[in-house]
């Protein structure tokens, strides 16, 4: 009989609690789920991967991840927050991961999104979960996609990712989504320039927001200029032919919630039938594996007392103009491999 130490039974124990919390649904369960998944800490993360290791090899359930960005001002919340009181009127539970700016000292979340969606937050059909964006590039969190997983294994119908800003790196929510919404101000000329067309590649609906009161026919407008800048792209094969689209929405007046719903549903049952779906799905996950192997490396070389101080000393260099990066990285890889016996 193998006997095994108390700390080790505490730990399987927990984790068992917890993929049964997470499957039956419990918001207390799932919060402590994703706490874990975003901690930086080396046991909370071994807690963490055993945790979604066991929830994936006890079947994997499939929500529809629907990812927002646009600037700031824009009305992403309260279009969230419509927008997720109509998918639960038509019978869905739904996660709102918002992933926030962070302090850069602390590292603590600026903004509180159960406060800026507070009719969403009190249902308990919705799950809404801020997420400091610390330094993670385009504002996606790097365990955001654990988080999106740990929110299907909960049973949530749709999982949408709120980010933060606007830019080329704001592709990257992209990788933890199956539908990209990019929303927008009213405008035009400067502003249409202003865009990047990497994130116009990526996005699948243009919503030009606020389109009420005197911005109403500017939103239009701009509508109009994105739709015809859209028809200017090449056509992605995962797509059918009228696919991105431009769309107007008002927040503020609940107007656009609906054909934002019919269009993404319909993109999705798309997708699905073309096998574009869990080809997107594949895709992610190899992104992810990269970017779990970067992230180990680099840990590995922190960990490494001689290596930490030489990346310390190159860091210094780098400040002070006398290395090149490329030049420093290849010194402390090569310092790392002599010192593992790798030729």
């Amino acid at each position: 009989m193998t006997i095994r130490a108390p700390d080790t039974v505490s730990r399987v124990d927990e984790i068992d609690s917890l993929v049964s919390g997470v499957r039956n649904g419990s918001r207390r369960h799932l919060a402590h789920a994703i706490t874990l998944a975003e901690s930086d800490r080396a046991e909370d993360r071994e807690r963490a991967c055993a945790l979604i290791e066991q929830l994936w090899r006890s079947g994997v359930r499939e929500s529809l991840r629907i990812g927002l960005t646009g600037p700031l001002g824009v009305g992403k919340s309260t279009f969230i927050e419509g927008f997720g009181r109509l998918l639960i009127r038509n019978g869905f539970k739904i996660a709102v991961l918002a992933v926030d700016p962070s302090s850069t000292a602390g590292g603590g979340s600026v903004l509180g999104d159960k406060t800026r969606m507070p009719s969403l937050a009190q249902d308990h059909r919705a799950f809404i979960r801020p997420s400091p964006a610390k330094r993670a590039l385009g504002g996606v969190e790097r365990r955001t996609h654990e988080a999106v997983f740990l929110c299907e294994q909960a049973g949530y119908d749709l999982v949408l990712v709120e980010s933060t800003g606007v830019g080329q790196s704001e592709t990257t929510v992209s990788k933890v989504t199956d539908l990209f919404v990019l929303m927008l101000h009213p405008g035009g000329g400067d502003e249409l320039q202003g865009i990047k067309r990497g994130i116009m590649e990526e996005a699948d609906l243009i919503v030009v927001n606020k389109a009420d009161g005197d911005l109403k026919t500017a939103a239009q407008r701009t509508m109009a200029d994105y739709a015809a800048a859209l028809r200017l792209l090449r056509r992605r094969e995962r797509d059918p032919s009228d696919f991105p689209k431009a769309l107007v929405a008002s927040a503020a007046e609940g107007v656009g919630f609906e054909r934002v719903w019919t269009e993404s549903s319909a993109l999705a049952d798309w997708r699905r039938a073309n096998g574009h779906w869990h080809l997107n799905r594949a895709q992610q996950a190899k992104y992810w594996f990269a970017a779990e192997i970067q992230e180990a490396a680099i840990r590995q070389f922190r960990d490494t007392p001689h290596i930490a101080d030489l990346l310390t000393r190159m860091e210094q260099r780098l400040e002070r103009g006398e290395i090149s990066g490329a030049a420093a990285a290849s010194a402390v890889v090569a310092a790392y491999r002599e010192s593992n016996g790798i030729p």
